[in-house]
């Protein structure tokens, strides 16, 4: 099991050498890899007809992934890059495609694409795409994503893309992994359908029954299930017992990646508490903290 640490997006701040520290720390510790979040806009929530159901708001700041993965991968060497999730039906799709390829030649073949659908409609309206559509959206951008990545030359018509005759270059050295957020049944079909494996945004003790649902269906779809990788989170709140106690839960559930989510910004949402981390140091602290704690050989 490759053990991982979230990026703590909302609450690290902006300073370019703490971001650099804290990433070289989990590096060094032995952290296989870093998964970071994603949204463009946050909104308020109050006095919405229809009411957003995420937990993050306009008061919650949020690195722009793919930069950040950019520049992590020229500040670290061996420590794998993951996006969890990027929200694929807002944005472009040929350019997330060449934007992966992109940080994937630079950091010498080390991300791991997550992707998702999202929650938030006021951010899909910002940025002038259809959040009633994005489902349909979705399933054509993997489409066509796989075939930008693999093909000299692409002829593409579809219900919501064009593309007429053109390649992305460079291309990628090898098949980069497209993992898919899930917290249903139909994000857990369409994993298996389409992925690589399927990240969990919470606690292995609250996933196990959509994780047995995930291996059943790989099953029926003749998929072998060591080939297809399966992603939790553990929050730093729960505390050294509880940490122990996931571990061993997944490992034993047949999970293949445990990651640590340490930052308070909607903490609740995932069943965990504040800590009241102070300053940049502290995401490091808790990094090295449940590196002691936890044994993960």
């Amino acid at each position: 099991m490759e053990i991982g640490a979230v990026f703590p997006t909302c609450d690290i701040g902006n300073d370019p050498a703490a971001i650099r520290d804290w990433a070289q720390t989990a590096e060094g510790l032995g952290y296989e890899y870093i998964v970071t979040f994603d949204h463009v806009l946050g909104a308020e929530h109050a006095n919405r007809e229809v009411k957003l159901t995420g937990p993050y708001t306009e008061d919650d700041a949020f690195h722009e992934p793919m930069t950040l993965l950019a520049y992590l991968a020229g500040v670290t060497e061996k420590i794998g890059l993951a996006t969890g999730v990027v929200i694929l039906p807002q944005r472009q799709t040929a350019l997330v495609a060449k934007q992966a390829i992109e940080i994937d030649l630079l950091s010498s073949g080390r991300l791991r694409l997550g992707i998702g659908t999202g929650w938030n409609y006021v951010e899909y309206d910002s940025l002038g795409m259809s959040f009633e559509k994005r489902g349909k959206v979705f399933d054509e951008q993997i489409d066509l994503m796989r075939r930008l990545w693999e093909e000299s030359l692409v002829d593409f018509s579809g219900s919501f893309h064009r593309v007429d005759r053109a390649s992305l270059l460079p291309r990628p050295t090898r098949k980069i992994p497209l993992w898919f957020g899930a917290f249903s049944s139909v994000a857990v079909r369409r994993a298996v359908r389409e992925g690589d494996g399927v990240l969990f945004g919470a606690p292995p003790t609250a996933m196990r029954r959509l994780h047995e649902k995930t291996l059943a269906e790989l099953e029926v779809a003749g998929r072998d299930r060591e080939s297809f990788g399966a992603e939790a989170m553990v929050d730093f709140s729960l505390g050294a017992d509880r940490w122990v106690k996931e571990l061993e839960v997944w490992r034993a559930a047949g999970g293949t990646h445990l990651s640590l989510r340490a930052m308070d910004t909607a903490a609740e949402f995932s069943g965990a508490s504040h800590v009241g981390y102070s300053g940049p140091a502290a995401y490091i602290d808790a990094l090295k903290t449940f590196r002691d704690a936890v044994d993960w050989s």
